[in-house]
């Protein structure tokens, strides 16, 4: 009996031991580590969509619509973005509302061809991207600005033929990476 509860007793200690050490181990991230961390993280996804919009493979994934007066509407990214894959282009909105719209998703969607593509990157490591969007539904001047060391970017889209300008505020991400879902386009 006295073996056993020794045995019992010394097991107890060696477990009580390793929790000990497991917990020392697993301490919590100092507020100051947790930043660091997320700016090496944002520091890589910069860089990537940095090299999306040099291939010209990407897609702007918006969250927020800001129209032309300022108005601002929250939306779904999946349906809501703009998209470059080489020579052509895809420019889609898509509201939340009961009407299917001509995409089908409650907005529009249109392809179109890329033409005076051109990436700036300033003193400060910003980029900004200008291209003109041609195509049977769309022809507009499009702008992206990407600001140093984060993926967030916002997209201007200004239409040629009518001043009804459209802001979209989201992540620029790689087209392999992108999870966008495609409505009809005209």
């Amino acid at each position: 009996m006295k073996k056993i509860l020794s045995t019992l007793v010394i097991c107890v200690a060696f477990l009580s031991t390793g929790v000990l050490q497991a917990q020392e181990t697993e301490r919590e991230l100092t507020r100051e580590e947790k930043k660091e961390m997320q700016a090496k993280l944002d520091s890589l996804l910069f860089e990537e969509a940095k090299q999306a919009l040099n291939d010209k493979a990407f897609t702007l994934e918006a969250d927020k619509v800001v129209f032309k007066y300022g108005q601002m509407a929250y939306v779904n990214s999946n349906t809501n973005f703009v998209s470059v894959d080489g020579e052509k282009a895809v420019v889609q909105v898509a509201f939340n509302i009961p009407v299917s719209g001509p995409n089908g998703l409650g907005g529009v969607t249109v392809d179109g061809s890329v033409s005076s593509y051109e990436v700036k990157e300033d003193k400060k490591g910003n980029l900004r991207l200008t291209m003109n969007v041609m195509g049977a539904g769309i022809s507009a001047r499009v702008e992206i600005g990407m600001m140093k060391g984060s993926n967030q970017a916002s997209v201007e889209i200004f239409p040629n033929f009518n001043s009804n300008r459209l802001t979209l505020n989201g992540v620029l991400l790689p087209l392999h990476k992108s999870t966008v879902f495609k409505g009809r386009s005209f």
